[in-house]
């Protein structure tokens, strides 16, 4: 715990809201498929740390977040236990298509008191919500399939963060057959072999 406080600033309310957390993945987990069974003795690195990672890529400025595929809420729940501390304004949108995971998610926001989290059960594609400052994705899909999810939700100046695994240079070069963009590879801390994507300014490429 005490390597957490430090390493993240966390409050010792924050880091018990995180724990909460996990202690709940793993309680509907025995009913529901929300992570592999094989990842629930280590769900601290596997998952929360994993998604607290993201965090760093927010600043103060950010004021709407959009989670694609929130599944078990990673890394959309931990984000919004960290920005009850450190990011008060920003709104936080997962979108779920899945229904007992988007129950799962309701029941995460009210257990929490997470009052700056939205919930959409609904499938990406045929959601209508107002752009966002950043996008988030953990687990969902290829690259190039996330920019076709984001791109409805882009503005400008919008930031989409995407942590990938050992593939994670075959899936950009994929992606820009079809895409511009600009990104910056960052080591993960969780994955020796991954990096976490940050990418900006996406604009699709015109046949021709």
């Amino acid at each position: 715990m005490r390597d957490i406080l430090e390493k993240y600033n966390v409050s010792r309310e924050t880091y018990r809201s995180l724990d909460e957390f996990g202690k709940l993945v793993l309680d509907w987990n025995q009913k529901f498929n929300l992570i592999s069974k094989s990842t629930e003795n280590a769900i601290w690195e596997r998952h929360i740390l994993d998604s607290l990672q993201l965090c760093k890529f927010i600043t103060e400025q950010d004021k709407k977040l959009i989670d694609l595929g929130s599944g078990a809420g990673f890394p959309g729940i931990v984000i919004a236990i960290i920005s009850k501390q450190f990011f008060p304004n920003l709104k936080i949108n997962l979108i779920e298509s899945i229904g007992k995971k988007a129950t799962f998610l309701v029941k995460s926001k009210e257990e929490l008191k997470l009052e700056n989290v939205t919930i959409h059960h609904n499938r990406i594609e045929n959601l209508k919500i107002e752009k966002a400052d950043i996008i988030t994705s953990r687990a969902l899909a290829a690259l190039t399939t996330l920019f076709d999810y984001s791109k409805p939700f882009c503005k400008k100046n919008t930031k989409m963060i995407f942590p990938k695994g050992e593939k994670w240079k075959d899936e950009i070069e994929f992606a820009q057959k079809k895409w511009y963009f600009k990104y910056e590879a960052f080591p993960s801390e969780t994955s020796l072999e991954g990096r976490i994507l940050s990418i900006s300014e996406l604009g699709e490429k015109k046949n021709g």
